[in-house]
């Protein structure tokens, strides 16, 4: 498990990961009364939520994001499941900080949070839902930004402004959600599946077998959710996949290749340097140079 704490505009911004062979339990307190959002990208996890001699389970917090107000009196505890990368960002801010906000973004948390902003008990739940693609592109993007030191802190800096601006816009909406939270866990498992089988995916039919979907309402529904098509998010996993062994790995372009699922080399290249600029053999040629 590794936790990455950082200030972020009077925000405390937990970024934590963890891929652990076994299940871990995390626990944590909150120091005075804060608000808190939290946003979990992947990984199985149970949130446990203790105060006043009671204890709430919130489960199955893949792709959701939370929020909640908590004081000292209140214990939270992540059970992680084994061999389930865990990418989850928390963002708090102490309330107090909260009623000093310029009033523009003031009025935005007393509009779509006042239940949290005045909480009548130790802990009180605010809006819980599953995240939009904007919300999930955002979270990735701060799970695998390779920026170092004041640019990281730049960058992170927008996108959990970015974040909780996609956060308070779909409170701000009248979109009904069309997909039912049991045909969202569902596609998130989709997701997961392809995510574990880069280079053998199962076939369409043999996914909405899975996952116990129709073929018709994964292809709708999984591009709802999560923005792109099926296929398209594997080639975007794919190239991704292969960026990180590129830069990481000693591994040759055509092993990183073969291991994405690209049988041919030049397809895998042309792929490559459309969505990054740059071919499979420059980023290795840099790994090598930082290597020397």
């Amino acid at each position: 498990m590794t936790t990455d704490i950082v200030e972020v505009n009077n925000f405390i911004v937990l970024i934590e990961q963890s891929n652990a062979d076994k299940t871990i339990v995390q626990t944590c307190a909150i120091d005075g009364d804060a608000v808190g959002f939290a946003f979990y990208g992947s990984g199985e996890v149970n949130l446990e939520i203790k105060h006043q001699n009671q204890t709430k389970i919130v489960t199955n917090t893949k792709g959701v994001a939370i929020s909640f107000f908590g004081n000292s009196k209140v214990e939270f505890s992540h059970k992680i499941g084994p061999n389930r990368p865990l990418q989850s960002v928390s963002i708090f801010s102490k309330l107090n900080n909260l009623h000093i906000l310029p009033q523009e973004e003031h009025e935005i948390f007393s509009d779509f949070l006042p239940e949290l902003l005045n909480p009548i008990a130790d802990f009180v739940e605010g809006p819980r839902f599953y995240m939009t693609p904007d919300m999930q592109n955002a979270v990735h993007k701060i799970m695998t930004t390779t920026y170092k030191g004041n640019t990281r802190q730049m960058f992170l800096k927008s996108q959990v402004n970015e974040l909780l601006s996609h956060f308070f816009a779909f409170l701000a909406s009248d979109k009904k959600e069309s997909i039912s939270n049991e045909d969202k866990g569902k596609l998130f498992k989709a997701k997961e599946i392809m995510e574990n089988n880069i280079s053998s995916p199962p076939s369409l039919s043999e996914l909405s077998k899975l996952i116990g979907l129709n073929n018709n309402k994964l292809k709708k529904n999984f591009k709802e959710l999560f923005g792109v098509p099926v296929f398209k998010f594997l080639q975007e996993e794919r190239l991704n996949r292969a960026y990180e062994m590129l830069s990481n790995t000693g591994e040759s372009v055509q092993e990183v290749a073969w291991h994405v699922g690209y049988d041919s080399l030049s397809s895998f290249s042309n792929a490559f340097r459309q969505k990054f600029g740059v071919r499979p053999n420059e980023i290795k040629q840099q790994f090598f140079l930082n290597k020397s």
